[in-house]
């Protein structure tokens, strides 16, 4: 895959691109990562990518000039998935990220100040939005982005299970995890993960998972099918299994 951005700020990536498991899929060559700076698409002195806003009102927009030239050179010769990170754009969930792992090429076009001329809107194939919250620029969208479709990608990770057991991959939050030491300030690691069974521990996490996403996330536990009959199970043994995790002192 090649995951490609188009932003004012092109250095701000490199480091991200280069570290821990983003850098490691780069070193493996599983994926390509280009940054293109939308100043070059300028035709002045100053570089000039933002002007003033039509009507009353302060704040500048990215004009549409640097914006679809760049998009022409850089689609001319290759074909692309184009994102452009804005409000009214698609929420981005685990879903999303699964799907955008098969596109073969992403590019990423971020914006600043109060965003875009609406008309380079019509250039995107998703408009892409990381939640109800203002950023200062699109681009840690782009890179929030990034890992979580990297990290799908076959080979990435060390463990290909891992991305399959992950909150969100089956429509639930993630069971409770441990790890040494099993007792620690009266705080005990439950049984049945010490116990070696793994039948019994996959029925417990599955529960477990459950259990969590109803507390916390019931709009997950809504949207994600399971039978009802499997909800309930699991939230009837909820007391039980709860009184097994530990709990802070208050």
């Amino acid at each position: 895959m090649r995951i490609e951005t188009l932003s004012i700020f092109p250095e701000m990536f490199e480091t991200v691109m280069a570290t821990s498991i983003l850098g490691r899929a780069r070193e493996k060559g599983l994926v390509e990562y280009r940054g293109h700076d939308l100043r070059s698409w300028t035709h002045d002195a100053h570089r000039t990518v933002d002007d003033g806003i039509y009507g009353p009102g302060p704040g500048q927009l990215l004009k549409p000039e640097p914006v679809f030239e760049a998009l022409d050179e850089l689609l001319a010769s290759e074909p692309a998935t184009v994102l452009i990170f804005a409000p009214q754009g698609e929420r981005f969930t685990q879903a999303m990220a699964r799907e955008l792992s098969e596109h073969q090429r992403l590019l990423m076009v971020c914006g600043r100040y109060e965003g875009f001329d609406e008309r380079v809107y019509t250039r995107a194939d998703r408009c892409v939005s990381l939640g109800d919250f203002i950023l200062t620029g699109g681009e840690l969208a782009a890179m929030v982005v990034s890992d979580a479709v990297c990290r799908l990608l076959p080979g990435v990770l060390g463990d290909e299970q891992s991305s399959v057991d992950e909150s969100f991959s089956q429509g639930l939050l993630e069971y409770p995890q441990y790890t040494r030491p099993a007792s620690y300030r009266g705080l005990e690691v439950p049984e049945v993960l010490l116990s070696g069974n793994h039948a019994a521990i996959a029925t417990w996490r599955r529960k477990m998972s459950i259990i969590k996403t109803a507390e916390l996330r019931p709009d997950l536990l809504a949207a994600s099918g399971l039978a009802e009959a499997e909800i309930q199970q699991a939230l009837n043994a909820g007391n039980d299994e709860r009184a097994e995790e530990p709990h802070p002192r208050a």
